[in-house]
């Protein structure tokens, strides 16, 4: 279904040529990283909507749905920016039950949404099968950390400075502008435009 065109979807549609002109047939994931409260799940939905226009299957996730509980967190110490950082997501269950099976296309099933962060409680998981070319869209704080990034084929960063303490925690290791393909300014959601620190900007 072909979307009303506004300033934002041309842009996205410009992002969507670039992201695809990097990537080949096959399961790709794109992560989408930035400060909290920056617009990334908003960005991944419309860009969602914007590569289904071209009859692709997309899929979509947010690393939020792979939090550790309050329970586990606190086994790794007190409740700190720091510890947030590096222990809030289960980043082994994020690789086990969505990345390395999404990966692996045919039938195997993966899952988008394992936890609740609201209620802080497990989701009965929902397997999910799709075709062999596929795309899934992640967003979340933290994706473009050292130990995540080569997990993904196309690293998109939401331009601004860390909000945060955790924030502050994570920039301080590695900035996700100075490793992103792809750098968005959302200072006017409605209009976005590349940021100053994108590659091609």
């Amino acid at each position: 279904m072909r979307l009303v065109t506004t300033p934002r979807t041309t842009f996205l549609r410009r992002v969507a040529d670039e992201l695809l002109a990097r990537t080949g047939r096959g399961r790709v994931i794109v992560a989408i990283d930035g400060p909290v409260r920056s617009g990334k799940t908003r960005l991944g939905d419309d860009l969602a909507d914007v590569l289904r226009e071209r009859d692709l299957e997309v899929f979509r996730a947010s690393v939020e749905d792979f939090h550790r509980s309050r329970e586990a967190q606190a086994d790794y110490g007190p409740d700190t920016s720091a510890r947030y950082y590096g222990y809030g997501i289960d980043e082994s269950l994020l690789r086990r039950t969505l990345v390395e099976p999404f990966r692996l296309g045919g039938s195997t099933g993966f899952v988008t949404r394992a936890f609740d962060l609201v209620r802080d409680a497990w989701v009965e998981p929902k397997w999910r099968t799709g075709p062999a070319d596929a795309i899934l869209v992640l967003d979340g704080r933290f994706l473009l950390r050292d130990r995540l990034r080569d997990l993904w084929d196309v690293a998109i960063a939401v331009d601004g400075d860390p909000l945060d303490a955790a924030d502050r925690v994570a920039y301080a290791t590695a900035d996700p502008r100075d490793v992103a393909a792809i750098v968005v300014d959302l200072a006017d959601p409605e209009h976005p435009q590349r940021g100053p620190r994108d590659e091609a900007g």
